[in-house]
């Protein structure tokens, strides 16, 4: 019995109360007849008073025990009734909601559960052989760059934008999916005892959250090392200057030593995608500190875009932070400033537990919107294509441009990805579609590589799609093959990994040189001249995605367990 001593036990027998070892039958009680209810109250008196102090004493405790046993036992099935009544709730999606239909209850986090994928390293030849890339530009980086930023590989000379050690933090992650635990060790302590944030320099907002922030939170989740989410706490908090604008919509310049924000010099304005591709990271830096300063910011910027007034779900690529509103008649495009919008609609509602729905519904009239606006098929072979809307000569008019940037080949992963998850037939369709003629922008050049920008015909009886020289150039971006592992893990079809080993053939034949590799002048040419810049990109993503989508597990990150950042940081999903 709870409170008593553990060697002292309480016997109810033959209607005899006693206690061992320490307490003796209590003769005088020989029977329980003073609870008879016959009994008169001086007879009970004149036996209690015949009661020693000691076995008074003993009676007292016991009563007490049996007393806060009950009232213990009242309050924890009390406590349980309420936690199934709460879990009940939660089972069934429901929130708590403003008049917008906004979450605004916060969750903590069910990943604490999840089992963390284990990786043993390359299996195959393919996976080698992009694991031999890797180290090569690791290599020559830490020769030449180690600590700045970039690596400009013929020269072997240091670039910096940021100066945040740029291509250490983005890749990091990536050496620990191949396993490279020398490299991997060795990044880690640069950023344990390097990185820090109190420099007085500006940065932009939107790509120090995706490539730092994110690549902090993915490099915790995976090791668990208190390192990385004590760096991203920091950085995050100096990022959060950013929201100071009178609107909440956040700036795209931050000074992080300072902990200032502004517009950027050259304009009033916000890109629309940079200020709506930041709730993966801050939602996730919440969920891992249990502080939903971070969250609430956010969803904040993601609730007033969505209640902005918008053509069929597509949005201008302007948005002033001072007024809260689009640039009016700006261009509407899924490629620069555009493009992550869309996405991350949709990994913000799969990153949730699918529970916030105005998400999925802007996700949903958007593409409805793509597909009646900006899909249009060239001439003569009918390709699908995703093109532009620009300002037209009349006011509030729109002219469609018939061009495509690479960072548009992201969509067909993306339209897979919801597909996967319940949305139409058609998305997958789409996706399947546009993704051969992304393949096509490759195959079309003596290089096998994709130009920044690609152009259609829309009448023309020889050639669907066209390249000017100004739009020739590679910054060996990760978009097409991005979407060729998303199309793999979610179909099986070994057709996306040759098409894959194709394009790495490209980079190790035209990009590859001393010190690493080199976005290309122009693809249009079998001896395109190198314009001496290694993107952290091309580690963080390119060399990723083309590493798990030869891998021969398909589930190696588990689309249904992560969603993956815009540069490709894979962070896990929530249940809400």
């Amino acid at each position: 019995m709870k409170g008593l001593p553990v060697d002292t036990h309480i016997y109810f027998e033959e209607g005899l109360l006693t206690t061992a070892p320490h307490i003796t039958t209590v003769d005088t009680w020989n029977t329980l007849d003073f609870i008879d209810p016959a009994l008169s109250h001086r007879k009970i008196k004149r036996r209690w008073n015949r009661l020693s102090r000691l076995q008074r004493s003993i009676v007292y405790v016991i009563l007490v025990l049996l007393i806060t046993l009950i009232v213990v036992y009242i309050a924890s099935k009390m406590r349980n009734t309420e936690n199934d009544n709460v879990n009940l709730i939660l089972d069934q999606n429901a929130t708590l909601v403003n008049a917008s239909g906004i979450l605004q209850i916060h969750h903590k986090s069910a990943i604490d559960t999840m089992e963390r994928p284990t990786f043993t390293g390359p299996a195959n030849a393919r996976q080698y052989a992009v694991v031999e890339s890797f180290k090569h530009a690791w290599k020559g980086y830490k020769e030449r760059a180690w600590g700045h930023d970039n690596l400009k590989p013929v020269t072997g000379m240091a670039y910096d934008w940021f100066s945040l050690g740029l291509t250490i933090v983005d890749g990091l992650d990536t050496a620990f999916i191949m396993g490279l635990t020398d490299e991997y060790e060795e990044g880690k302590n640069w950023i344990k005892t390097e990185l820090i944030f109190t420099k007085n320099k500006d940065v932009n907002f939107f790509e120090v959250t995706i490539r730092v922030l994110g690549a902090l939170l993915t490099n915790y989740h995976f090791s668990q090392d208190e390192m990385f989410l004590d760096k991203a706490k920091d950085l995050g908090d100096r990022l959060m200057s950013a929201f100071s604008s009178p609107s909440g919509i956040p700036y795209s310049d931050v000074n992080l030593g300072t902990r200032t924000a502004h517009a950027p010099e050259w304009s009033h304005y916000s890109t629309t995608a940079e200020v709506t591709t930041v709730q993966l990271e801050f939602r996730e830096l919440s969920r891992a500190t249990n502080n939903p300063a971070y969250e609430d910011a956010v969803s904040a910027v993601s609730e007033k875009i969505h209640l902005l007034p918008k053509k069929h779900g597509l949005v201008p690529i302007f948005i002033n932070p001072n007024t809260g509103h689009f640039l009016p008649h700006a261009t509407i495009t899924l490629g620069a400033r555009g493009d992550s919008y869309y996405e991350y609609l949709l990994k913000q509602w799969l990153q949730t537990g699918k529970t916030i729905n105005y998400l999925l519904d802007d996700y949903m009239t958007a593409i409805e919107g793509i597909r009646q606006f900006l899909a249009r098929h060239s001439t003569p072979n009918r390709r699908l294509f995703i093109g532009e809307l620009s300002a037209g000569s009349e006011v509030k008019t729109y002219s469609f441009n018939p061009k495509m940037d690479h960072l548009t080949c992201f969509l067909p992963g993306t339209l897979a990805l919801g597909h996967a998850n319940g949305l139409p037939d058609w998305h997958m369709s789409m996706a399947e579609d546009l993704l051969y003629t992304c393949y096509l922008t490759y195959a079309a050049h003596p290089t096998f590589l994709a130009p920044e920008i690609t152009h259609f015909n829309m009448a023309s009886a020889s050639a669907d799609m066209y390249t000017k020289s100004a739009d020739a150039h590679s910054l060996l971006r990760p978009e097409f093959v991005e979407s060729l592992w998303y199309m793999y893990q979610l179909t099986g079809n070994t057709t996306y990994q040759d098409w894959g080993w194709q394009i790495y053939q490209g980079f190790e034949k035209y990009a590859r040189v001393t010190y690493g590799y080199s976005s290309l002048a122009s693809v249009k040419t079998d001896k395109p001249a190198h314009r001496d810049m290694m993107e952290s990109f091309f580690l963080s993503e390119t060399l990723k995605y083309l590493y798990l989508l030869f891998s021969e597990d398909r589930y190696l990150i588990d689309l249904n367990k992560y969603v993956i950042n815009s540069e490709a940081h894979p962070l896990p999903i929530h249940t809400s």
